[in-house]
């Protein structure tokens, strides 16, 4: 088998937005800020302070830890597996309850996740919440905008929150439009230092990815609002013309008392970027129950207690038959490799899907440069073709599964602020497992050998790369 390694054609505005966002923000590291650092959670099964049984909220309160263990237990039996305890581990990881009675659907390209998204929003009669890392100017982007400001002439409240770096090459006259109209627009951390004088972090970005629409649904994931997501990708496709594909990426829409999560996340973003308050709205309606799916909601931000990186070591140290990653930015620390090269040795069937075009090649050059290590402990690794991957998802043992806005790299868990939604769950696990059985079928498998070959230049870029890791 002849593999290329190659970071394929993309059109040069692409590339220019996202290797722009990333030297700004690495630059303005490595002149403004410290070193923060990853904890230490090579003991952490043993380490954490658990409680005898998890936490599980429903729209009816919470349940007791006999219920809760006997709801588990029902809903998730496993062979030889402990799920009441694994459950009670993660919650003490990331402090974050499990919350029962939730509906999901996977969302599984920009075509299928955008049109979910605008009948939610159109559907809409109280508020729309949106927060992003990326609104574009063109063809997607100016159609949302067109929605969001038709809904609020409607008397729909519409509040956009935006990430100045991800959105810094959309005009700001595009979200002046936005105001004038009524929207309530909020910049997060302005690149101008003036703007927010003397709270200027220009190294701290929202990557996250949420929409709440009156309280009763969300949807979070990795896909942004530009005009990359208005074509379809290969996923699950029978097109034989590979130009003009859309990204891989993934989405999950979200129904039941879990979408109130999603809501104070977005309200907590809010508050620490303006003083104003949100419009008058019943941003909190009674939640009943939508469906049977248990799930957990992971919020990250810098400074905190790095809740989505513990998550994601806690799954992969307790796996016991497979690990299958999707992530479109690898660049880990120590300890997330040993995780899962120590996950390979025990026998765990560990396989990674990495991009094999990227729109930040010197990100996808510094994950590369991990890939011996990997290799050599038995981790097997596919790079995605034809379309650029983006999505950022992950399914454990077939039920511990995520959906979210959190890249395997250092600049997701230390200075991003992120979502990921943790499902628990035999049937949704399914799903996620087809999903990434159909992704595998579109990538080529990175072998030890052919790794060895990879010319001298991809060698040198990838050690260069692998030097800026920590702001990447």
């Amino acid at each position: 088998m002849n593999v290329v390694f190659h970071q394929g054609s993309l059109p040069h505005r692409i590339l220019s937005r996202a290797l722009l966002s990333r030297l700004a923000v690495a630059a303005a590291s490595l002149v403004l800020a410290a070193c923060a650092s990853l904890p230490d959670v090579r003991y952490l099964n043993t380490s954490l302070d658990t409680p005898s049984s998890p936490t599980i909220k429903t729209a009816d309160g919470k349940l007791s830890g006999t219920k809760a263990e006997s709801l588990l237990a029902k809903r998730l039996r496993r062979d030889k597996v402990d799920l009441p305890q694994l459950a009670a581990l993660e919650e003490a990881a990331t402090g974050s309850p499990l919350i029962a009675g939730n509906e999901l659907k996977l969302l599984n390209d920009g075509p299928e996740t955008i049109a979910a998204m605008t009948e939610a929003i159109r559907a809409a009669t109280n508020h729309v919440n949106l927060e992003t890392y990326i609104f574009g100017k063109e063809g997607l982007g100016q159609e949302f905008a067109d929605l969001l400001i038709e809904k609020q002439k409607q008397g729909v409240q519409v509040n956009l929150i935006y990430d100045s770096v991800g959105s810094m090459t959309t005009p700001p006259e595009f979200f002046q439009r936005l105001r004038d109209a009524g929207v309530a627009v909020v910049e997060f951390n302005p690149i101008n230092p003036f703007a927010r004088f003397g709270r200027w972090k220009l190294n701290n970005r929202d990557h996250r990815k949420i929409l709440v629409v009156d309280g009763k649904v969300a949807f979070t994931g990795g896909i942004n609002i530009t005009n990359e997501y208005s074509s379809a990708s290969l996923f699950r496709s029978r097109a034989k013309n590979q130009e003009n594909l859309g990204w891989r990426d993934t989405h999950i829409r979200i129904e039941g008392p879990a979408v109130a999560s999603f809501q104070w996340l977005f309200m907590q973003t809010w508050v620490s970027q303006r003083n104003d308050n949100l419009a008058d709205r019943n941003y909190f309606p009674p939640l009943k129950a939508a469906g049977n799916k248990i799930v957990r909601v992971i919020a990250s931000e810098p400074g905190s207690d790095y809740e989505v990186y513990k998550a994601y070591v806690l799954a992969m140290q307790e796996a016991r038959k497979t690990i299958h990653i999707t992530n479109s930015y690898f660049v880990p620390d120590a300890q997330l490799i040993d995780a899962l090269t120590g996950a390979a040795r025990r026998g765990v069937d560990v396989k990674l899907i990495f991009p094999g075009m990227s729109d930040a090649s010197l990100v996808m050059h510094a994950g590369r440069s991990f890939y011996s290590e990997l290799l050599a402990s038995g981790v097997r690794i596919f790079e995605l073709q034809a379309s650029v991957l983006h999505a950022k998802t992950a399914v454990i043992d077939g039920y511990w599964s995520t959906v979210g806005s959190t890249n395997l790299d250092m600049r997701s868990f230390l200075h991003n602020t992120e979502v990921n939604l943790i499902a628990l769950d035999l049937e949704f696990g399914a799903i996620m497992e087809s999903a990434f059985q159909e992704d595998l079928r579109n990538s080529i498998e990175i072998t030890p050998e052919e790794w060895e070959k990879r010319p001298t230049g991809d060698r040198m870029r990838e050690w260069l790369a692998r030097r800026f890791g920590y702001w990447l």
